[in-house]
């Protein structure tokens, strides 16, 4: 019955499409704004109200739909594989994006999850459809579909592979970019940079001050009392990076997202449209707590409040639909535990790879078992293991043994036992971030208030497993404002806008829309 129900709506579309006539009435939508914010709290954001205007956070959470307790359906999520979660309903084990990197088991490099070697950019390895795409489809190409973001990333995989364009910031020239996988930049978008004088590639003239004087006097935190009014210019190596973790990189995507509203035909027919914006919501060279983060709240707001107005001046409130929503994840600041007595220590994962190899060559005789390690996951030689004929599954029980006898190790996921063991909740969202193709044959948790340390590639972070709380905001047409205590995971968010607009959810969705009224 459902495959003869969805065979129906399929002709009714086809029909609706080819006859000329609208696919879609009253009741849907004519633009979806689908709002991703790196980084973003419930706790900051409601302490940093008192600094905020009306109309743009203080709205949403009056008049929207707020569902307080989100989480994200799967462990160890980053910026990356956050995003692809949200458009696509899925999770990293079916849409492929388990994290920003990973290793290739070809080259054993590094790859980083949108880099193309023919265009430089692309969605190609995103797996799934996306909400963008699906809309793409459902209306025989007539719906516009952008994206705008600071990173290459979050652009990429919050359009899709169908998308009209995905807009992010140019390290090397300053200003708007994108790739030749959407095609040439949009005529607006180069209208946009051509106007602008304050983003050019060198941003050392840029400075970044709190916006207002009450920033500089209030006082969120107990490290921040009152001192002298912060400002950070952009200068050096990292000036980009720099400038994209400020509350000034929020400023310039409202204003991008407002062109695209206004200067093209976003939102002007009844065929919906999709606009994915990303802004920035985290801490500012290593700072979580910090008069710097509460400047990027009054931004963030400043910039909701800038692009609401835009689409519904444009569209009105009645035709236009809004998701808030967060990656869930933060950058846990650089202390130094010890001083306070609190357990910690350092875990390298190049010597725990080398220790490995000692152990299976006292096992199994001199050979190279470990292919390589990235990001607490390892890599095993599968080719030695066979020469060897040695059993897989035995390799991966023993490596499990031994490392869990290393310190600062707190779990130990194999591949065997994610894929056959039993399930519980903690090992199925492991479960939902692991990709047979692309996640290592172990994965290991670093204990909590531990160094997790890799030199080879740079990297050096605190555990933290502490909850981070995030809300998923909706608000516009037909949405009951309320406050919804029920937990709910961001692979809700893909199914619900798909429903909105009455198109099919992404081909690996599988959650069932929240309810709007």
């Amino acid at each position: 019955m459902k495959n003869h129900g969805s065979f129906l709506l399929s002709l009714f579309a086809l029909v609706a499409l080819s006859s000329g006539s609208p696919a879609y009435g009253e009741g849907v939508p004519r633009l979806v704004v689908n709002i991703l914010v790196d980084g973003l709290r419930s706790d900051y954001m409601e302490a940093f109200a008192p600094l905020y205007g009306d109309d743009g956070l203080r709205r949403l959470l009056k008049e929207g739909r707020v569902y307080e307790q989100a989480t994200l359906p799967m462990a160890s999520a980053d910026r990356a594989s956050a995003a692809a979660t949200l458009s696509t309903g899925a999770l990293p084990a079916d849409h492929g994006i388990i994290a920003l990197r990973w290793l290739d088991r070809n080259s054993l490099l590094p790859v980083a999850c949108t880099a193309d070697g023919q265009q430089g950019y692309s969605a190609s390895r995103l797996a799934t459809t996306t909400v963008g795409d699906e809309l793409k489809v459902a209306s025989g190409g007539r719906s516009l579909v952008y994206s705008i973001a600071p990173w290459p990333d979050t652009a990429i995989l919050t359009a899709g592979h169908a998308a009209d364009a995905a807009l992010w910031l140019d390290d090397s020239a300053g200003g708007w970019t994108t790739t030749s996988y959407y095609g040439a930049l949009p005529a607006w978008a180069m209208a946009y940079n051509a106007a602008g004088e304050r983003l050019t590639a060198d941003l050392s003239n840029l400075e970044w001050r709190p916006s207002n004087q009450l920033v500089g006097e209030f006082s969120y935190f107990l490290s921040g009392g009152m001192r002298k009014p912060f400002c950070h210019k952009f200068k050096g190596e990292g000036a980009w990076e720099d400038f994209r973790r400020s509350g000034l990189v929020n400023d310039e995507i409202a204003a991008l997202a407002e062109t695209a509203v206004q200067q093209t035909m976003l939102g002007a027919d009844a065929v919906p449209d999709l606009l994915n914006v990303t802004f920035y919501a985290g801490a500012f060279r290593g700072k979580s707590a910090s008069m710097e983060v509460q400047d990027t709240y009054v931004r963030l707001d400043r910039a909701i409040a800038r692009l609401l107005q835009a689409v519904e001046s444009k569209v009105g409130r009645e035709n236009a639909l809004f998701v808030v929503s967060s990656t869930g994840t933060s950058d846990e600041e650089a202390v130094n535990l010890e001083n306070y007595r609190i357990p910690t220590g350092t875990f390298d994962l190049t010597r725990a790879v080398s220790l490995l190899n000692m152990y299976f060559a006292v096992l199994y005789g001199s050979g190279q078992y470990v292919d390589g390690a990235f990001d607490g996951q390892i890599y095993l030689n599968h080719k030695a293991i066979e020469d060897k004929q040695l059993a897989l599954g035995e390799v991966l029980d023993r490596s499990a043994d031994f490392l869990l006898g290393l310190s600062g190790i707190k779990e130990v996921y194999t591949s065997r036992r994610l894929l056959q063991g039993a399930w519980t909740p903690e090992i199925g969202n492991v479960r939902g971030g692991y990709h047979t193709a692309r996640s290592g044959d172990i994965l290991l948790q670093v204990a909590p208030g531990w160094h997790y340390v890799h030199a080879e590639h740079r990297i050096d972070r605190l555990q933290r497993e502490a909850y981070l709380p995030f809300p998923i905001i909706i608000y516009g047409m037909q949405v009951a404002p309320a406050i919804v205590g029920e937990t709910v995971t961001t692979d809700y968010i893909a199914p619900t806008l798909s429903a909105a607009m009455r198109i099919r959810a992404p081909n690996a969705a599988s959650r069932a829309p929240l309810r709007l009224q």
